[in-house]
């Protein structure tokens, strides 16, 4: 047993280094996929519903701001649980134009926001979306992460909302 356990501290001080070196270097970048639109079709008819409200919720609202069209795609209760956001549809448009500021854009042809993923099941639509941040040891550099954004959608619509956003 004392040999055994002998064998074990030499062999984990052996692989420590290189654990540790692993750890401390950068991961791998996340990436936009090179066909995002492609992410959100699906051949199940409901899956496919689902995807197409998130996708014009992001291009539609979120890019293009036109959130005079958020009946279309957001229900009149719209559960928000994003910290920094009241729920209701009607909250969230007055966040956007009102508080933010954000102005109406022409509809682009293609989404510009860098989704890396899109997941769907049941009535959840979940999207991964690349995120640039400034590395807290080195402010002149920057590494990439992802940011999650998943809609329950109900009668065509997303009802709730979550993300992986904190409070400001």
């Amino acid at each position: 047993m004392i040999k055994q356990s002998a064998i074990l501290a030499v062999t984990l001080s052996l692989f420590a280094p290189f654990s540790y070196s692993a750890t401390a270097s950068a991961q791998e970048a996340v990436v936009a996929a090179a066909d995002k639109e492609a992410l959100f079709i699906s051949p199940d008819p409901k899956l496919h519903a689902n995807k197409q409200v998130v996708y014009h919720i992001l291009r539609d609202l979120l890019e293009a701001g036109h959130w005079d069209q958020a009946d279309r795609f957001l229900t009149e209760r719209y559960i928000q649980h994003n910290p920094n956001v009241a729920s209701g549809r009607d909250t969230v448009v007055a966040f956007f134009t009102e508080v933010l500021k954000v102005e109406k854009k022409p509809l682009p042809k293609k989404l510009s926001t860098p989704v890396a993923f899109v997941t769907a099941e049941g009535d959840l639509v979940t999207v991964g979306i690349v995120r640039e941040e400034k590395d807290p040891q080195d402010p002149s550099k920057t590494y990439t992460t992802t940011w999650y954004d998943t809609w329950r959608i109900v009668d065509g619509k997303a009802d709730e909302h979550w993300d992986s956003a904190i409070k400001q």
